[in-house]
């Protein structure tokens, strides 16, 4: 059913896909790998109709053929009379940004077949020898009616292990002779395979080759039943092998049956997860973080200034609406030129009761301060001490009144970054020290629709 929230061109493309339409097909992978707007509702109306397909995925270092591989076991589930669809995952260009090396040349012998679908799709600087859209490319292809779709990785060498939480069944492709087997064996891919296939077989170092998987395997300590992977020896340019291999394939999807559910579900979590973080960093880059803040925060840490875990921390906190430097910022105090100190004391001491504190210099702003308390909040007697200072200029052009508001914060050096990051205009570019040995820092009034608003941090004792 189509959902009536996408577009009329989504849903018309999608109605295509559904009826197998190959250039429908393409579009479709077309808009999920260059990241349209239209992918999301596109997938999201496709996915009731996908589950269906068996996907399997092949990985390896390169050179090992799995190209050729994929190539022949397609012709051997084509005669079979059933549909395959086939994602190659390339490296990416650093100049186009596409695939480098397109795999369907070395699939040739599938070009004319209509029950084929090839697609070459870049790496775009995704690890773990997938594209990002790969996931999504498979769903159309498995809504598309295909009842296979074979996924193969870019090949890069030990770290492919995406494969496994992305395929129904994982097939780890080695060849011999291409350098130190008990290396190659260490870690990484060797460690997800369901089968191995040892390709090009005829290669002198093939029986040492399987010997080296076989004593891997003898390590183990599997559960009774478990699926204990085959070693199945092929020559994909011949087509040697490879119905052992489908052979195999089909065996460990029976035995695996009851089991496939449970491991389809982790798939999907850990697709959801992948979304999660996507969708997270694109909130904090549109909405969270102004322009080049990241930037400014990174320079921080490599200034040694503040730990990555902090950082992390505070973007998590502002973009979650649990800010601390939000719940922190208080108002600290209001700021009152006046002309005369002792005349203006006269009024918040006699007339109000107030308490008044000691009185202060500011030599970096050239007034004399003191400080009424009233409540939680104080306010800020100022009185100029030069004729050139920032209040009698302020006096000079407005009279005696309020002249500034302080805000408290925790982390005045963050909060100018911030601040800088966002575009605001600064009087003080970096903090100084101010009344009782604070820290201190303006905001021009231009930024703050005509109010001048300071920042302030208390040093601790």
């Amino acid at each position: 059913m189509t959902d009536p929230a996408n577009g009329p061109a989504v849903s018309a493309l999608s109605r295509r896909v559904r009826a197998g339409d190959v250039r429908a097909v393409a579009r479709a992978i077309s808009l999920i790998e260059d990241e349209s707007p239209d992918a999301p509702a596109l997938v999201r109306d496709l996915f009731p109709s996908t589950g269906r397909a068996y996907l399997v995925g092949i990985t390896g270092p390169p050179g090992a053929g799995k190209s050729t591989l994929v190539d022949r076991l397609s012709l051997e589930l084509r005669a079979r009379r059933e549909t395959v669809g086939i994602i190659a995952v390339d490296p990416t260009s650093p100049y186009s940004g596409g695939a480098i090396l397109g795999d369907r040349v070395r699939m040739q012998a599938q070009a004319g077949d209509e029950g084929v679908f090839i697609r070459s799709m870049a790496t775009r600087g995704h690890l773990g020898g997938l594209s990002r859209a790969t996931h999504e490319a498979a769903y159309v292809l498995d809504a598309a009616g295909k009842d296979w779709v074979v996924i193969e990785t870019v090949g890069v060498g030990q770290d492919e292990v995406d494969i496994v939480r992305t395929a129904d069944i994982a097939i780890v492709v080695l060849v011999p002779g291409a350098g130190d087997e008990v290396q190659a064996l260490k870690a990484g891919i060797m460690e997800i395979a369901d089968i191995f296939v040892v390709n090009k077989s005829d290669r002198d170092g093939a029986d040492r080759l399987v010997a080296s998987i076989e004593a891997m395997l003898a390590l183990g300590d599997p559960e009774p039943g478990a699926w204990r992977p085959p070693i199945v020896r092929t020559q994909a340019t011949t087509g040697d092998g490879v119905p052992e291999l489908l052979a195999a394939i089909e065996a460990f999807r029976d035995h695996t049956s009851a089991a496939q559910p449970a491991r389809r579900r982790v798939r999907h979590e850990y697709r959801l997860r992948e979304l999660l973080a996507d969708r997270f960093m694109e909130h904090v880059d549109r909405r969270v973080l102004a322009p080049g803040e990241l930037d400014a925060v990174a320079g921080r840490i490599a200034g040694r200034g503040l730990d990555p875990y902090t950082a992390a921390g505070a973007i998590l906190d502002r973009a979650l609406g649990t800010a601390p430097h939000a719940a922190k910022m208080t108002l600290d105090h209001i700021g009152i030129a006046v002309a005369d100190l002792d005349q203006a004391l006269a009024f918040y001491r006699d007339a109000l009761g107030l308490e008044i504190e000691a009185p202060e210099e500011v030599p970096s702003q050239r007034v004399r301060a003191r400080f009424v308390p009233v409540g939680d909040v104080a306010l800020e007697l100022l009185e100029p001490t030069a004729a050139d200072s920032p209040v009698a200029t302020f006096i000079g052009k407005r009279g005696p009144g309020v002249h500034h508001l302080t805000l408290r914060v925790d982390d005045l050096h963050g909060a100018l970054a911030r601040l800088k990051a966002r575009g605001v205009r600064l009087v003080d570019e970096a903090p100084r020290e101010g009344a009782g040995g604070a820290l201190v820092a303006f905001i021009h009034p231009a930024s703050t629709h005509g109010v001048l608003v300071e920042l302030t941090q208390r040093i601790k004792d």
